[in-house]
């Protein structure tokens, strides 16, 4: 698990964000300052600037002796910095195909309720996006509302193939477009079983295992963190396979309930 939250680090309890850090000169927690120019652009550290030019004060009152005031030099300058996190969003993948779907699916719905209770603190979203038939659906967009989660996850359609590349592209495609309002996206996918469907829709076993390995290498070429759980009843060396292709860590958890899954994500994105 120790790749997971390498981008992210540990959960804030305190109220700031979980995401990547981002360092500024507006807002955030402050850093020590550091020099710089009077561009109009920076945020001067008034007493940083003092403390540095102080010590000089003598020998450029000696070099300048008509000179009024403090004697500051362009060196002496130092200006403020700030570190501040994205929030965080929680991207369920969750395979909604095969016999076992309803099950897998109310493990999701209960875990992803379950993370949300948690994550008000921490300033996290969650969203959920299912795969099933030849096509995948955004079921939750990013959202930290519980009640909007409980409504929208009230009935869940189960069944079908397994279109494991699509509902791969969708959540990479919602990951970048979370990332580009500022949020740190994390990808969780939830499956049993091996990808039978192509992005083409067709029913090529060899293909939609092709095409579920490209989306996967550019989900890790985007710097997407993911976690795979496999909740198969055995660990599927296919799925340990994707998961390389991801980059991203591979939990094999056959009996999950919604509490496992919470505290394997949990556990994951503490790391």
């Amino acid at each position: 698990l120790a790749g997971v939250g390498a981008a992210g680090g540990a959960r804030n309890a305190g109220g700031a964000g979980a995401g990547q850090k981002r360092t500024g000169n507006r807002r955030g927690r402050p850093l020590p300052s550091r020099p710089g120019k009077l561009d109009g652009r920076n945020r001067i550290d008034l007493v940083a600037t003092l403390r540095v030019a102080a010590p000089w004060q003598p020998m450029r009152q000696r070099t300048q002796p008509n000179a009024k005031g403090l004697l500051i030099r362009p060196s002496d300058i130092r200006v403020k910095r700030y570190q501040d996190q994205s929030d965080r969003v929680l991207i369920f993948a969750v395979d909604a195909s095969g016999s076992a779907a309803v099950s897998r699916l109310n493990e999701a719905k209960g875990a992803v309720e379950l993370l949300l209770t948690q994550a008000y603190a921490a300033r996290d979203h969650v969203a959920l996006v299912t795969f099933r038939g030849t096509q995948a659906d955004l079921l939750l967009p990013p959202t930290r509302s519980l009640v909007q989660t409980k409504r929208r996850l009230a009935g869940l359609p189960g069944g079908g193939g397994t279109p494991l590349a699509t509902g791969l592209q969708h959540a990479a495609q919602l990951a970048m477009q979370s990332r580009a309002k500022g949020l740190t996206p994390t990808l969780v996918v939830l499956t049993d079983g091996r990808a039978n469907i192509a992005l083409d829709g067709s029913a090529d076993r060899a293909r939609a295992a092709s095409d579920a390995d490209t989306v996967a290498r550019m989900v890790r070429a985007q710097g997407i963190d993911a976690v795979l759980i496999d909740t198969g009843k055995r660990p599927h060396a296919a799925l340990q396979a994707l998961s390389v292709q991801l980059g991203g860590q591979y939990m094999p958890l056959p009996r999950a309930d919604a509490r496992t899954l919470t505290g394997a994500v949990s556990a994951a994105l503490a790391q």
